[in-house]
C-alpha cells in the first residue's frame, strides 16, 4: 500500500476516476423526504452529493439513512464500497444534525482522498 500525501491510496487512479465519474441522471441519486416525496434534487456524482447533504433537509437525511439509501448507491452505483461501508459505520441513532454532520465529513474526506488518487501523475 503506497502512502501519498499522508493519504492511505489503495485505489489505482482508473477506479478513483471511475468513482468519480458523473451517472446518467435516471441513475442519480434522487433526494427524498418520504414515500413519494421527491425534493427535487439529484445527485449525479459524488461531489454534487456532497454539496447536497451540506443544505438538504434533515427530514430527507434521515428517511435515506433509515433505507440505507447512501450507501446502497455509493456501493452499486459509484462502485465505491469503501466509502460505502465507511457511512454505514456511522450510528444512526444519533440526533440526525449530528449523523448529517458525520456523513458530510466521511464523503468530504473520500472525495480529497479520491481527488489526490486521479490526479496523481
Amino acid at each position: 500500500m503506497d502512502k501519498k500525501k499522508g493519504v492511505t491510496a489503495f485505489l489505482e487512479k482508473p477506479k478513483a476516476q471511475s468513482i468519480l465519474r458523473s451517472v446518467p441522471y435516471s441513475q442519480g441519486f434522487h433526494f427524498f423526504t418520504g414515500m413519494g416525496e421527491y425534493t427535487g434534487e439529484t445527485a449525479i456524482d459524488l461531489f454534487a452529493l456532497y454539496e447536497e447533504l451540506r443544505v438538504i433537509d434533515n427530514e430527507s437525511v434521515s428517511f435515506h439513512v433509515q433505507r440505507r439509501d447512501f450507501q446502497n448507491w455509493i456501493k452499486n452505483t459509484l462502485g465505491d464500497a469503501e466509502l460505502a461501508d465507511k457511512i454505514a459505520a456511522i450510528d444512526p441513532q444519533q440526533p440526525v444534525e449530528q449523523l448529517k454532520k458525520k456523513i458530510v465529513k466521511t464523503v468530504e474526506a473520500r472525495l480529497t482522498q479520491l481527488h489526490t488518487i486521479a490526479k496523481d501523475p
